[in-house]
């Protein structure tokens, strides 16, 4: 039996796919080989010495000590394009937000409380102040064109915009999944100077750290609408709302808030949306238990965050499975030890990932001596036969 740990409430969605007989899954799950976890935080988290994997349901692993893990011989999961739909749709809701003060008249109207008849004309007296343009016709424009960026530029063009975007590292899938009309710039200058709306869609790390702050704003339209859906370390908050109070940014649109940015008009805070959805956490569930269930029983390697994809079929009597550093003669000396004990090998697939590289070896034979030798070996952080 494998335990599976639970560190926050998984959609059933999810957990319906363990096999009973082959697994225990909840959050009382003691020395677990895997854990699913959503915003649970990690980061301090001590690993029990049968751990084998860690699946985030949802895209973001901020929570999860990624260095930690992959020294541990751990791999961590996310599920990249879960909740795409879910963010394309309140992308959606902030470009009509940023657009028509939406927020700030709701507000208002309800003030109005008390007067009335007269809140019928009041009404039309007021509501001048909360005019804004539609966004049939404008530029937007996105930096990130993945799986969430892809669906929110196929999604804005029907609604008659125009929609440029910029990903420096835009896959052939993605770039297939675009309407042609779509128009992949080559720089972030080109979105800053054309686009009317700029919404971003990038991952968060020390490169892209306030991709939106003094300078870049000051490249972009004066009354330039600014949606952040991904993730709020990509805007500097002091620097943005500089600009929208002095009227450069007419807007901002974030699902990150924080206590600066709040009661400021024209930044319009959600509290954390993005993927706050029945449909989205089903999704998530589903396919971070399915990736658990593939390393865990097959070996298989799709959308880690720290290790390399890479699959091979068991066609003899074992598989063995093998973590380790990136560095050279390690698969020859891999290879050197399961030969020199008498074993086979019959088939072999073995893929890289910055620092880490994971090897599979289908072999034929007794692997208990190859095993312990190859454990032995400087920069080999787990061993698994299947």
């Amino acid at each position: 039996m494998y335990n599976v740990l639970t560190l926050n409430n998984i959609s059933p969605s999810g957990l319906d796919c363990f096999d009973k007989e082959k697994y225990t899954v909840g959050s009382e799950a003691s020395n677990p080989e895997a854990i699913m976890v959503r915003s649970a935080s990690m980061l301090e988290y001590e690993f029990g010495d049968k751990l084998l994997a860690i699946a985030r349901a949802g895209a973001g692993v901020n929570n999860i000590p990624i260095d930690r893990c992959s020294e541990a011989g751990i791999c961590v999961f996310n599920t990249p394009g879960a909740n795409a739909n879910a963010v394309k749709e309140l992308v959606l809701a902030g470009l009509i937000l940023s657009s028509r003060r939406v927020p700030a008249a709701i507000d208002w109207a309800k003030t109005l409380k008390g007067q009335g008849d007269a809140v019928g004309k009041l009404v039309e007296k007021g509501k001048g102040q909360f005019a804004g343009p539609e966004i049939s016709g404008k530029t937007l424009g996105l930096v990130g064109l993945g799986a969430i960026g892809a669906k929110v530029a196929n999604a804005a063009l029907s609604l008659g915009m125009n929609v440029i975007g910029y990903d420096p590292f835009l896959s052939v899938n993605a770039a297939l999944g675009l309407k042609p009309t779509v128009k992949v710039v080559k720089t972030l200058q080109e979105i800053f100077s054309e686009a009317d709306y700029i919404s971003l869609h990038l991952p968060y790390n020390s490169e892209t750290k306030d991709t939106v702050n003094k300078e870049s704003i000051a490249k972009m339209k004066h009354g330039v609408r600014i949606l952040n859906f991904a993730r709020g370390e990509l805007v500097n908050t002091a620097d943005i709302i500089e600009a929208v109070e002095n009227g450069f940014v007419s807007s901002y649109v974030t699902d990150f808030p924080n206590d600066e940015l709040l009661c400021h008009d024209g930044i319009v805070a959600i509290p954390h949306l993005g993927a706050s959805t029945p449909e989205s956490e089903d999704n998530c569930a589903y396919m971070a238990a399915v990736q658990l269930i593939d390393y865990v029983e097959k070996g298989t390697i799709h959308n880690s965050v720290n290790l390399p994809e890479c699959e091979l079929a068991k066609t003899a009597d074992h598989l063995l499975c093998v973590i380790h550093k990136n560095v050279p003669a390690i698969i020859s000396q891999i290879t050197s030890f399961i030969s020199a004990d008498g074993c086979n090998i019959e088939n072999v697939a073995s893929k890289s990932k910055k620092d880490w590289a994971y090897t599979m070896l289908d072999i034929t034979g007794d692997t208990t001596a190859a095993v312990k030798d190859i454990e032995s070996i400087e920069g080999v952080t787990r061993v698994r036969v299947l």
